[in-house]
């Protein structure tokens, strides 16, 4: 495991080179939202030491993602009031995994809202400007 790995999206992200909208940030982590949605207030929750999966994961990333996830998890209820939160993780291409920087998903759910998390997602960029409008809702909300 490294602090940064050169290929990872995630990385530059952390680094400040690629744009993300940032819901919040500290010493650990970051969240933001995610830029191919598959519901409006999908988060993606990053450890900012890169590590392939959660087995590469540091035990303090872990505790540091799981406590902030219940954050995010408030202010997504509070904000956007989705009768459920699906709570995502995958390791290994086999389980789904993408991107090779573990990573936590919170994507709020609906009854009839015919989400499929992981045979939609990476297809469709979400709209900018909702994305900005809802990291702010969320990040308002912490």
């Amino acid at each position: 495991m490294a602090d940064r790995a050169a290929d990872c999206i995630f990385c530059a992200i952390v680094a400040g080179e690629a744009e993300a909208q940032k819901v919040y940030e500290d010493e650990r982590l970051v969240v933001f939202m995610d830029a191919f949605p598959v519901a409006e207030g999908h988060l993606l929750l990053v450890p900012k030491r890169h590590s392939k999966d959660l087995f590469e994961t540091e035990v303090e990333d872990l505790r540091a993602l799981i406590a902030v996830s219940k954050d995010m998890a408030e202010a997504i209820r509070s904000e956007l009031a989705p009768e459920g939160i699906f709570v995502c993780q995958l390791n290994g291409a086999a389980a789904g995994q993408t991107v090779f920087h573990y990573h936590m998903h919170l994507i709020p759910r609906n009854p009839g809202d015919r989400v499929r998390p992981g045979s939609q997602h990476g297809r469709i960029r979400g709209d900018p400007a909702a994305l900005v409008r809802v990291a702010a809702r969320l990040a308002a909300a912490l």
